[in-house]
């Protein structure tokens, strides 16, 4: 994508992801705590059919991202590992590992698991119709910050 644009595209950083995700809120979900709501905003195991959704057939968060929760499963570029402690502004994930950080949840999980804060991971060698991408594009020319 990065050469057919001339444009910087990669996944997100698990927190950047996150960031998007919440769009301002502090919530457990881009709408708030209460999962009452998530069927306006998500594809989850109680309304999916089970099966994947086109994008944008629900309500998109705040800052206009549809299907952050539930859906597909979304890869983040971090590695899988421990948060470090403290307190930190836009963390990194591990330097290597041997999974990749999910975030979002898909059509096949409870509420819970499709929160702004649940991640899962997995090998990047394996995909499933549960896993998909969002990417982010830098406006600069690719393989520049």
């Amino acid at each position: 994508l990065s050469a057919k644009t001339g444009k910087a595209v990669r996944l997100p950083t698990e927190a950047e992801w996150e960031y998007a995700c919440r769009a301002g809120s502090k919530g457990n979900f881009c709408f708030g705590d209460n999962d009452s709501g998530l069927g306006a905003y998500a594809w989850y195991t109680s309304n999916s059919d089970s099966k994947t959704h086109l994008v944008g057939q629900k309500k998109a968060n705040a800052w206009g991202l549809y299907d952050m929760h539930g859906n597909v499963w979304e890869w983040c570029a971090d590695w899988y590992g421990d948060y470090a402690s403290g307190t930190q502004s836009d963390p990194r994930g591990a330097s290597n590992g041997a999974s990749r950080v999910l975030r979002g949840g898909s059509w096949l999980l409870l509420p819970s698991d499709c929160r702004a804060a649940f991640r899962l991971h997995f090998s990047p060698v394996y995909r499933y119709r549960l896993h998909g991408c969002r990417v982010v594009v830098s406006g600069g020319v690719a393989g520049t910050p």
